[in-house]
């Protein structure tokens, strides 16, 4: 006898076949440019989904995703300029935000600092690095061989390579390759993750904290791990971001990072994966699409579209779309029997 497939499989690879199709067949139909601003919108949509996990399911609140994607970017463009290779520099994009969420987290954790202070916390840190890269114009400012450039940033870096080869680049189509197969492999590992023990462990905790520490957990280790595993996911966006534009600045620290990563759970949906990617892509299209156009300021235009779109669809796009779906589609009739009238 064949089991039927659960909704929640069924959404999983439909949504990963989904991925592959657009890894595989967007360079097809897409010009270089065109391919560029794809990589762009892979870029924030990893950004998007590391807040979509911290916030929808570990229910940590920050403010300061913008820091470990800066701190990916950063590592990104010091480690490629002194290795020559971008392989290393990768891995080090991952691993420096990662330790630098987990000390951080463990301060904010172990500390027993509210949910309310750990958002304070982290907007406070993403602001100080701001100003500090802001602040490393001059030619003492350098780690090896990287200049960091104040406010002017960091230009001319290299793009990705093939592994070993630092002389082998990768082109716009190679560069979509890597950038739309870590947003999907990034998806698959945060599904299969939250499968498991631990993941469950972490929802638990998001629904009831103190419930999950009298049971026995230990809520701060749990909150601590998602914190981190965050902040890799972050850095790594940031490590895409830096290679698509050659180019990283103290920008990438601003506040209007991380609230564009909110805005994106907001608008995909909270307690989604999908969601948010979707809120990232639609938000990046709307900055792009006000940027172009001289009429209205760009910002006071996407806070009114912003405002309007979570006002007519509060629980988000796709949490919207699955209850349509459900409201349209008819119920299956229950197979228990009818009881039997009792005979007068």
């Amino acid at each position: 006898m064949t089991l039927p497939i659960s909704s929640r499989l069924l959404s999983f690879l439909t949504v990963t076949a989904l991925g592959l199709v657009a890894l595989l067949v967007m360079p097809m139909f897409l010009d270089g440019f065109s391919l560029l601003q794809a990589t762009l919108f892979v870029a924030v949509a990893i950004l998007a989904l590391s807040q979509a996990f911290l916030w929808g399911y570990a229910g940590i609140l920050s403010f300061g995703q913008a820091a470990f994607f800066g701190l990916g970017g950063y590592t990104y463009a010091v480690g490629v300029i002194n290795f020559g290779d971008s392989t290393g520099a990768i891995a080090l994009s991952i691993l420096v935000p990662a330790a630098f969420a987990a000390l951080l987290g463990y301060f904010m954790f172990y500390g027993r600092i509210s949910d309310a202070y750990v958002g304070v916390i982290t907007l406070t840190v993403t602001t100080i690095l701001f100003e500090l890269s802001n602040s490393t114009s001059g030619d003492q400012y350098h780690i090896g061989s990287a200049q960091l450039g104040g406010f002017n940033g960091m230009p001319g870096l290299p793009p990705f390579n093939i592994p070993g080869e630092p002389d082998q680049w990768l082109d716009e189509k190679g560069t979509w390759y890597v950038a739309m197969g870590a947003l999907l492999l990034i998806y698959i590992l945060l599904r299969g993750l939250l499968a498991t023990w631990f993941g469950r462990v972490v929802v638990a905790i998001r629904e009831n904290e103190t419930r999950a520490m009298l049971v026995g957990y230990d809520v701060r280790f749990y909150k601590l791990a998602a914190f981190a595993i965050s902040g890799a996911i972050a850095g790594l966006g940031g490590c895409i971001y830096a290679a698509w534009g050659g180019f990283v600045n103290p920008s990438v620290f601003a506040l209007s990072m991380s609230a564009q990563a909110i805005v994106s759970v907001l608008v995909g949906g909270i307690g989604t994966l999908l969601g948010p990617i979707l809120g990232a892509v639609i938000i990046q299209a709307l900055i792009n699409l006000s940027g172009t156009q001289a009429v209205i300021n760009p910002s006071l235009g996407m806070g009114i579209i912003l405002v309007i779109f979570v006002i007519l669809v509060p629980q988000g796009i796709l949490p919207s779309i699955s209850a349509l779906i459900s409201k349209l589609m008819p119920r299956p009739q229950s197979l228990a029997p009818k009881p039997q009238e009792v005979q007068p």
